[in-house]
C-alpha cells in the first residue's frame, strides 16, 4: 500500500522540521523528491540525505510569497522530471504578537507565506496535474485556524492565514475533482518543529497546552507525515475537501 513509486513530490518549507520529514516519508515510499524552501544550501543538503537512502531528489530555492519565483521552479521541476505529481504545502511562519500591536506589515508577511504562497503552489501545481488527469495536493493548515474551540494567544494572524488555508482547500477540491486532482488539508497540534522553539513559548504556556493534550506530549513530525504519505497515495481517492486533525486528542478533550 502506499506505493508512490515514480511519482514527482514538490514540498514547499522542507529543508528542516516537519517538511524535511515529508520529504524523506515521501521518498521512502518511492516517490521523486523536490525540496524547495528559502535557503538553497539547506534544501541541497535535505536532497542529498535523501539520495544517500538510495532515493531520487532535487532542491530549489523558492520563496512561495514571490508568484515569478514560484513559476520559475516549477519550470524547471517540469523540465528535469516531465511532470509534478504531488504537492505538500508545507512552507510556513508563526510569529506570536498580540493583536493589539501587530503591525500591517507583520499581518501582510504572515498572510503572504503562509496563505498566498499556497495558493500559488496549488494553482501552478494544479495547472500541471492536468496534463496527466492526476494529482494529490496536500495544504498544511493547524488546529489555530477558528472554528474548533482553539484559539492561541498571539495568533491572530497566523490563525487567519490557516483558516485561509481550510477554506480555500475546500473551494479548490470542489473545482478540481473532476480534473483527477485531490486537495486536502492536514491541521496539526502542537509538533516539536524548529518553527514552535523559534517562537519561545514560555514554559509555563508550554506545561498548560500539553495538560490539555491527552496523549500526554506533543507530536512528533513524523507522525504527520504518516498522514501525507496516505493523501498523496492511490488509497486516498476518495479523500477531497477534508480537513484531518493531528492533535493527540487535544479537540476531543
Amino acid at each position: 500500500m502506499f506505493e508512490l513509486k515514480n511519482k514527482v513530490a514538490l514540498i514547499t518549507g522542507a529543508r528542516r522540521g516537519m517538511g524535511k520529514s515529508h520529504a524523506l516519508a515521501l521518498a521512502k515510499q518511492g516517490a521523486k523528491v523536490v525540496i524547495t524552501d528559502i535557503n538553497q544550501e539547506e534544501c541541497q543538503a535535505a536532497a542529498d540525505e535523501i539520495k544517500s537512502m538510495g532515493g531520487e531528489a532535487a532542491a530549489f530555492k523558492m520563496d512561495v510569497a514571490n508568484a515569478a519565483e514560484v513559476n520559475q521552479v516549477f519550470d524547471e521541476v517540469v523540465k528535469q522530471f516531465g511532470r509534478v505529481d504531488i504537492l505538500v504545502n508545507n512552507a510556513g511562519i508563526y510569529q506570536p504578537k498580540p493583536a493589539l500591536e501587530i503591525t500591517e506589515e507583520e499581518w501582510n508577511r504572515m498572510i503572504d507565506i503562509n496563505l498566498k504562497g499556497e495558493f500559488l503552489c496549488a494553482q501552478r501545481a494544479a495547472k500541471e496535474m492536468v496534463k496527466n488527469k492526476w494529482g494529490r495536493i496536500i495544504n498544511i493548515s493547524s488546529i489555530d485556524s477558528g472554528g474548533v474551540g482553539i484559539g492561541l494567544a498571539g495568533g491572530a494572524h497566523y490563525a487567519a492565514s490557516k483558516g485561509g488555508v481550510v477554506g480555500m482547500t475546500e473551494v479548490m477540491a470542489t473545482e478540481w475533482a473532476q480534473l483527477g486532482i485531490t486537495v486536502n488539508a492536514i491541521a496539526p497540534g502542537a509538533i516539536d518543529t524548529p518553527m514552535i522553539a523559534a517562537a519561545q513559548i514560555p514554559e509555563e504556556a508550554m506545561k498548560q497546552m500539553i495538560a490539555g493534550i491527552p496523549v500526554g506530549r506533543i507530536g512528533r513530525s513524523e507522525e504527520i507525515s504518516a498522514a501525507v504519505v496516505f493523501l498523496a497515495s492511490e488509497e486516498a481517492s476518495y479523500v477531497t475537501g477534508a480537513t484531518i486533525y493531528i492533535d493527540g486528542g487535544w479537540l476531543a478533550a
